[in-house]
């Protein structure tokens, strides 16, 4: 089982993660934390060649009868495959409320705004799930969200990973909503094999600067990371708190980030 595996390479994964964000610098309302999937429209766009395919997955083998063809397939998948509290570690909650409405898209604007968007046709379902930790001993509120998307094929989930990876490039500031922004956002691609990557076919890291109005003191580290197996992509997304290290988020997110992977890759595979 790859999962398996990178259990054991995890510290790898954990070093380079460590390594990077070192050296970078609600009530009822939906959480805004993660970007839902980005912008990808599900589909190539017109005239547009598809991304180059990188290295494969080797050990890695879907069974064709598990692949979703419908929203009803895709949502059991995601159901099944979404983090709750019980990953990202001892004290983390439910937040309110816990998971994204039906058709919750975010869509980047041309003003690196994120606003509510139309899920893309070329998008069978979309989850996100939102959890925290409650401040408490000095520490603030720790948020935290995952998102898994399933799309109709791997070329939809593939353009979906290379508009991520642009948005950092064209948007390095965003506003995520009213008095919440990241600044300084810096992007990193890793296919399967390189840069510790042992869980997905390519994966994605973007690191930031947290900074919240109503808060204040210095911004925080904001992470976003997005893997992708098959037809799949999961997304992590965390908000530094006061009292917590770069380096204890780090560990949670990566150890939530495999296991994700573990559960997708059975509900594809089948596999133990």
């Amino acid at each position: 089982m790859a999962y398996r595996r990178a259990l054991r390479t995890s510290c790898g994964v954990l070093v380079c993660a460590v390594l990077w964000s070192g050296c970078s610098g609600e009530g009822s309302e939906e959480p805004t934390e993660t970007k839902g999937g980005g912008a990808s429209s599900g589909a190539a766009p017109s005239g547009s060649e598809a991304p180059a395919p990188g290295p494969s997955k080797l050990d890695f083998r879907p069974d064709p009868a598990k692949a979703p063809k419908t929203e009803a397939d895709a949502r059991r998948l995601a159901e099944a495959a979404i983090a709750g509290p019980e990953l990202w570690g001892p004290g983390f909650v439910k937040r309110t409320p816990f998971l994204s409405a039906p058709g919750h898209w975010p869509v980047l604007d041309d003003g690196c705004v994120w606003q509510g968007g139309t899920r893309p046709p070329g998008v069978l379902y979309s989850l996100t799930s939102y959890s925290e930790r409650p401040g408490a001993s000095g520490k603030a509120p720790l948020r935290v969200a995952a998102t898994i998307t399933v799309h109709r094929d791997a070329e939809g989930a593939d353009w979906e990973m290379a508009d991520t990876l642009e948005e950092a490039l064209r948007c390095p500031e965003q506003k995520l909503r009213d008095g919440e922004r990241i600044t300084q956002l810096m992007s990193l691609g890793s296919v399967y094999g390189t840069g510790s990557n042992f869980t997905s076919e390519d994966s994605i890291g973007e690191i930031g600067k947290y900074h919240n109005a109503a808060v204040g003191g210095p911004p925080q580290e904001y992470g976003w990371f997005q893997s992708r197996l098959g037809q799949v992509t999961v997304a992590l997304v965390t908000k530094g708190a006061e009292g917590f290290s770069p380096q204890e988020i780090a560990t949670s997110r990566v150890e939530v980030m495999v296991r994700m992977m573990g559960r997708v890759e059975k509900q594809l595979a089948g596999s133990e």
